[in-house]
């Protein structure tokens, strides 16, 4: 969950301060990932060691200390490697030597960053100091540093790709990784496992391709069926022997035959690479990018990209598509308001637009989803849908789950993907497995999902990120189309993918003849749904006011709903948690017995949800049971009553009762957002967490 950032100018000429300029600036984009500490690497003046810039705290104070210093910004470089690091901690606290990136010596012989857990490092350090490595940090990253000097050092001559390639075989864990050195200056070598990494590329030139050749060893090592490589035979070399760790000589590559962006004319022009953890910091330098797939080495030399392999693997593509991004830099700016958070909140009309828009024909009450047609006739056959998500994307599921078992008929599961993967449940291939994830990168979900593939299901992924992992290993999907969402708490993309879920369940319904006129009440609900939320919105002065009034002392919380209305509650509990730091609990209304009345007392806030529905008068029911134990219910409905009377009530308004929840979950996105405002904190960033979650 850290942010990563590289630049590289290839017969482009750039002076020291444009390149540090570029790095600060590629880090406040992705700061959202990660925001605990930071850090660059340049390289030096002739003769001199690389410099690298290293702050706790966010990427402004980076950027205060790079202008306090004395570095010379007017140096000028033909051919120059950068690398940076916003980092959300896993392995030691925030502090100057723990700040990526991490060095393998004194000198900087190689300087590396990373996103992720390597989860044998405890291995590799403890083989590393017995070779006589001394580690200056508490991070598990420094010992990718160490293991690359280990290797340049006992292996003469060797080229750096073959260098990247005995490094990554002995990684473990989820991790994205960039690597520049001293020794091979103006090259980089960059690898993912789990954890996103885009390749940007900018040329004024025409291009002679728009792929990149995957180049593949040709020798037997490392094809299926040879036996697996361990850790401490490829050690049991002595340091000072030539050869790589094992002995074997260098892997005898195909050459690509795309020379990667060689320009027309056949040789390298001038050219800018940018690598980053997501496309936010690339756009608006260009739009050409490529994603890597996990176990890609990719490495720039010369002007050149050329994509490795560490083995030839049954249907993996030969080639990388260059695609061209449709995302526009004004969706990544705040323009005229505060925060993020709020800019997405208000975004929503907007977004939820977009979800829809080319997918539903509301004249004649028609929804096309053309990512799932070809597999419509097996989704259908399902013996069950199970969905697997995390955090808010796992609440938009339970949200959708009665509308998926109204219309379709077919038993819906709805699993953590954190818990499932602690039980390993039976996984039928007649099954088919739903996927719900903002950025298509959550680590807990990719392991759920290569779990399934293992065992034939059919899976779909919903996600908000083109381009991500889980849209890429899924046979089909859906795109939610919210843009870019910056702040880390998850506001129209929970919306959107509420919308788009919504969406499937209608689309599966199709052949339906006695669900017609449920399905045509859903969209023509559908088709209002953006104007709703606009009205919506207009609560949030009335709601500013009552926190500051009401709630800003308060230290617990709960948020009572039941049927469609659990999901909001407990959607609205995790906005209040994340970034007000008020502890919230979503509580199903039914449950209120079983326990939960024992903590009503006089004071407590209680926010209940009474939408106007057929659960009306059970909802009615539970808001009597507080009411006869001293409790001061907050009401969220869709209508005034007599029975509210005296008590704050805030009226959204109304639509069908599968879509009220859109409606219902804007207050509790408004008014977390006054609560934290309010008493100071960052709203955008709140405190221990970071936005995409690739770590188990």
């Amino acid at each position: 969950m850290c942010g990563i950032f590289g630049y590289i100018n290839y017969l482009v000429e750039r002076d020291r301060g444009y390149i540090l300029d570029t790095l600060v600036k590629g880090l406040k984009r992705l700061e959202y990932r990660g925001y605990d500490s930071a850090g660059c690497a340049v390289d030096g003046d002739e003769g001199q060691d690389a410099m690298m810039f290293k702050e706790v705290g966010n990427v402004s104070q980076l950027e205060n200390t790079i202008n306090r210093s004395n570095v010379k910004k007017d140096t000028k470089f033909i051919n120059h490697c950068a690398i940076s690091h916003t980092r959300w901690a896993t392995h030691g606290q925030p502090s100057p030597v723990n700040c990526h990136p991490q060095r393998s010596d004194l000198h900087s012989e190689f300087i590396v960053v990373h996103n992720g857990i390597l989860t044998n490092y405890r291995e590799l350090k403890t083989v590393l100091e017995s070779r006589g490595m001394v580690f200056e940090s508490e991070t598990d990253t420094e010992c990718v540093a160490k293991l690359a000097k280990f290797i340049y050092d006992t292996t003469p001559g060797i080229d750096f790709t073959s260098l990247a390639k005995l490094v990554f075989r002995e990684l473990e864990g989820a991790y994205a990784l960039l690597i520049k050195s001293s020794h091979y200056p103006g090259e980089i070598v960059a690898t993912r496992r789990g954890s996103p990494l885009i390749v940007g590329v900018k040329s004024s030139q025409n291009l002679k391709v728009d792929f990149v050749d995957v180049e593949f060893p040709e020798s037997s090592e490392g094809l299926p069926g040879a036996a697996p490589n361990t850790l401490h035979p490829r050690f049991s070399k002595t340091p000072g022997t030539s050869g790589m760790l094992r002995g074997d000589k260098p892997d005898l590559l195909h050459r690509a035959q795309s020379r990667a962006f060689v320009t027309e004319e056949g040789v390298p022009g001038p050219i800018e690479y940018f690598f980053a953890s997501d496309a936010t910091p690339i756009i608006e330098y260009t739009k050409r990018v490529m994603f890597l797939e996990d176990d890609d080495i990719a490495h720039v030399s010369d002007g050149e990209l050329h994509v490795h392999r560490l083995r030839r693997e049954e249907g993996m593509s030969s080639t990388r598509t260059i695609e061209t991004l449709e995302m526009e830099i004004m969706s990544i700016m705040k323009g005229n308001y505060d925060h993020y958070m709020i800019k997405e909140i208000c975004e929503q009309p907007d977004s939820l637009l977009n979800t829809m828009r080319g997918r539903v024909n509301f004249a004649d009450r028609v929804v096309t989803l053309g990512g799932l047609e070809s597999y419509y006739d097996i989704i259908r056959q399902s013996r069950r849908l199970v969905f697997i998500a995390c955090g808010t994307s796992y609440h938009s599921c339970i949200a959708v789950r009665p509308i998926f078992e109204e219309l379709t008929g077919v038993p819906v599961v709805i699993e953590l993907a954190s818990d499932f993967m602690d039980r390993c449940p039976n996984i039928f291939r007649d099954d088919t497995i739903v996927f719900v994830s903002q950025s298509g990168e959550t680590a807990d979900s990719l392991l759920a999902l290569n779990f399934c593939l293992e065992r034939g299901a059919l899976t779909i992924g919903v996600v908000n990120c083109v381009g991500s992992s889980i849209s890429r290993k899924t046979h089909c999907g859906v795109h939610i189309n919210a843009g870019p969402e910056i702040c880390v708490a998850s506001t129209k993309a929970y919306t959107s993918q509420y919308i788009a879920l919504a969406l499937m369940a209608l689309y599966l319904s199709r052949d339906s003849v006695s669900k017609a006129n449920r399905r045509n009440e859903i969209i023509d609900g559908l088709a209002k749904i953006g104007e709703k939320v606009q009205e919506a919105l207009h609560l949030s002065s009335r709601l500013k006011e009552y926190a500051s009034q009401h709630l800003l002392e308060k230290g617990n919380m709960l948020i009572i709903g039941r049927g469609y209305q659990y999901a909001t509650a407990m959607e609205g509990a995790l906005k209040v948690k994340e970034i007000s730091y008020t502890h919230a609990e979503g509580i199903l209304a039914g449950e209120l017995k079983h326990g939960v009345l024992a903590l009503v007392e006089e004071g407590l806030p209680i926010i209940m949800l009474v939408p106007d529905d057929f659960q009306y008068p059970k909802a009615v029911n539970a808001f009597e049971q507080i009411r006869a134990r001293g409790g001061k219910p907050i009401v969220i409905t869709t209508k005034d009553s007599e029975t509210f009377k005296g008590l704050p009530t805030f009226i959204v308004p109304k639509t069908v009762d599968c879509l009220q929840g859109i409606l219902n979950v804007i207050p509790f996105q408004l008014l977390s957002y006054w609560l934290a405002v309010l008493r100071g904190h960052n709203v955008d960033q709140p405190r221990n967490l970071a936005k995409s979650v690739t770590v188990e």
